[in-house]
């Protein structure tokens, strides 16, 4: 009898541990500075992020069953994904400066269920962070990836070069697709030290600084980053592409570049309208 015992809760433990190594997978890292890629067992027909600073791109043209994400420092959110069979995939999404996993290899054991008939998998997604017309909203048909290629091989006209002890950045006039603005950034380094990028913001600037009762500044946040580098070496200059939200200059309104450096005091500061 004793031994029975001892095989039935040997058995237990070893299947405790196959789940524990069989888990669904609830929660994908992303970031700004590398693409996290997402094999699905089927194509893709949808993907749905909750907050547009995670951008998830596919193949809208031709099904394939992969797509990439990417993200912007935020709070966290989630990704719906609908596959060419109908099965409905749902994972949270954090923002990560450092990530363990770069590739996802998705089961069709993960569903949470079919839009058809409406069952779910016993797994169920932890929270909902999205409202339904947030997804609406959300629905993007910009392939941003090759839309910044393409910006990046035939840019437009650049505006007026902003220079400080060597470290220069000019931009084009905005690219408006869809609900999205692309815009190309330019930076050049002609000192004889590295130039390492702290950051690099945008801002919509309402109104004079002196007068301080009606000057607004509003960040506005790159839904999308594309090619954006971590250092800019002496001597050398870089061209990426940033993407927002669309918006619009009124009559008093300004654009503000701050471009700032890491360990270094060579900040750049550039007021102009497009």
């Amino acid at each position: 009898m004793k031994n029975s015992i001892a095989l039935i809760s040997f058995l237990c433990v070893l299947a405790f541990a196959e789940a524990q190594n069989s888990h669904v997978t609830d929660t994908i890292l992303a970031s700004d500075k590398k693409v996290v890629s997402l094999f699905f067992p089927n194509p893709i027909r949808q993907g749905i992020t909750g907050s547009p600073k995670y951008a998830f791109s596919f193949n809208r043209d031709k099904e394939q069953s992969f797509g990439l994400l990417q993200a912007t420092p935020g709070e966290e959110s989630n990704l719906l994904v609908v596959t060419s069979d109908g099965r409905v995939y749902s994972y949270l999404l954090h923002y990560s400066q450092e990530l363990d996993k770069l590739s996802y290899f998705i089961a069709a054991s993960e569903s949470i269920g079919n839009e058809k008939s409406g069952s779910a998998h016993k797994h169920k997604p932890k929270k909902v962070l999205v409202s339904h017309k947030t997804l609406q909203d959300t629905i993007k048909t910009t392939d941003y990836s090759k839309l910044s290629s393409q910006l990046l091989k035939n840019p437009l006209p650049f505006n007026q070069l902003k220079n400080k002890k060597g470290i220069s950045i000019r931009m084009t006039k905005s690219f408006y697709y869809d609900h999205e603005v692309f815009i190309l950034f330019e930076i050049a380094n002609n000192s004889s030290i590295d130039f390492e990028i702290n950051s690099l913001n945008l801002f919509k600037v309402t109104g004079n600084k002196r007068r301080k009762a009606s000057y607004q500044e509003l960040l506005l946040s790159p839904v999308y980053l594309f090619k954006i580098p971590r250092v800019v070496l002496k001597g050398q200059k870089v061209q990426f592409v940033c993407v927002y939200p669309k918006f619009t200059l009124g009559t008093n309104e300004k654009l503000i570049v701050k471009l700032d450096e890491l360990n270094g005091s060579r900040d750049v500061m550039w007021r102009l309208r497009l």
